[in-house]
């Protein structure tokens, strides 16, 4: 294991956690947006997304040292990754609105299916696992600063 593991997985989950952002921030900002993309010659509401993460894979190098070696390596300490970003299949919303230019001839508009409640709760989550992460990370470079002392 190496010394930096700490930083590497902090620094891992940061990233994947700033992308969480960055995709809640696009479901908030497009929860009205009713022209998402252009599907067969008509629009389609913007459908929410979601962040899937994974434990990061070990290297080849590092499995067949450790193979080598007798050492069994977790996949549980080398930080995580965002595999992908997937559409949410949830039912979109039928709001009726006439005035709205993208009501259907009975005067309902098709919404995206983003629920600001939801995004909220998964963006307080995010920002607490990014914290989180964020004193980890100080916490390993304190211990580091302190190593560094004994040879003082």
């Amino acid at each position: 294991m190496k010394l930096t593991n700490g930083f590497d997985i902090s620094a891992s989950a940061l990233t994947a956690n700033r992308m969480r952002m960055d995709v809640i921030s696009s479901n908030v900002a497009n929860a009205e947006t009713t022209r998402g993309s252009f599907v067969n010659g008509e629009y389609v509401p913007y459908k929410r997304k979601m962040v899937v993460m994974d434990s990061k894979e070990s290297s080849f190098a590092s499995i067949l040292n450790n193979t080598l070696n007798g050492k069994q390596e977790s996949k549980l300490l080398n930080g995580v990754n965002v595999t992908k970003i997937i559409e949410d299949t949830s039912p979109t919303k039928l709001v009726y609105n006439p005035a709205h230019p993208d009501a259907n001839a009975d005067g309902y508009v098709n919404m995206p299916n983003v629920d600001i409640a939801t995004e909220m709760v998964d963006m307080i989550a995010a920002v607490r696992a990014y914290e989180s992460n964020v004193t980890a990370l100080n916490a390993t470079k304190s211990m580091f600063m302190k190593a560094l002392e004994i040879g003082k």
